[in-house]
């Protein structure tokens, strides 16, 4: 993703969710960015356009162990 989108969705995570919230860019992934609190990795938002549309998805795994 863009910097200018990877800003733009740290800042509604950190209004919505958590202000400790960090997106980084992926290395090698341009319709991707990665969510952490603090140093621990949360989940992944995909860019997904369709139809001319523009919408984010934010995919998180939960395991087992951790509930």
């Amino acid at each position: 993703m863009k910097p200018e989108e990877v800003r733009k969705l740290e800042a509604y995570f950190k209004r919505t969710l958590n202000p400790a919230l960090t997106v980084k860019a992926r290395p090698r992934k341009e319709d991707s960015c990665e969510v952490y609190l603090g140093d621990e990795f949360l989940g992944i938002v995909f860019k997904d356009e369709e139809e001319g549309e523009l919408s984010y998805n934010f995919s998180m795994a939960i395991l087992d162990i951790d509930l």
